[in-house]
């Protein structure tokens, strides 16, 4: 994917991106002092949008669902489409990916609302 610039620069697995979000997340990569910047958060959404209501942190994205709330970040491309998220500690998290862009407008709408039905049941499933 070395097309799309630094968006292909990496290779990894969902264990690579589980593992990620969870430093991430619990401020282990960058310190709690920057962590607590990244996550406060205003209005906005990540793209594709994630579980719950969304809102939008510095690069990092708040995901509130009826079972609880976690941070971070969807993405896709064409292949590609990604959801990773931890609690705030970093104890908890949930990666979903599939081999299929889809977004609002992009791929099979029903496609799209199982993916993020798919996304709720993970949070939950993690958070319980």
């Amino acid at each position: 994917m070395s097309t799309v610039w630094a968006a292909g620069g990496i290779v990894s697995s969902p264990r690579d991106l589980d593992r990620f979000i969870r430093a991430d997340v619990s401020g282990a990569l960058a310190g709690r002092r920057l962590s607590r910047r990244q996550l406060r958060v205003v209005k906005g959404a990540s793209d594709p949008p994630g579980p719950g209501r969304n809102a939008a942190g510095l690069a990092i994205f708040r995901y509130r669902t009826p079972c609880g709330t976690v941070f971070g970040h969807t993405g896709n491309i064409p292949g590609y489409t990604q959801f990773a998220a931890a609690t705030r500690n970093g104890h908890r998290s949930v990666t979903v990916s599939v081999n299929t862009q889809l977004t609002r407008g992009i791929g099979s709408p029903q496609a799209f609302a199982a993916l993020r039905h798919a996304e709720l049941v993970a949070v939950c499933a993690a958070l319980r």
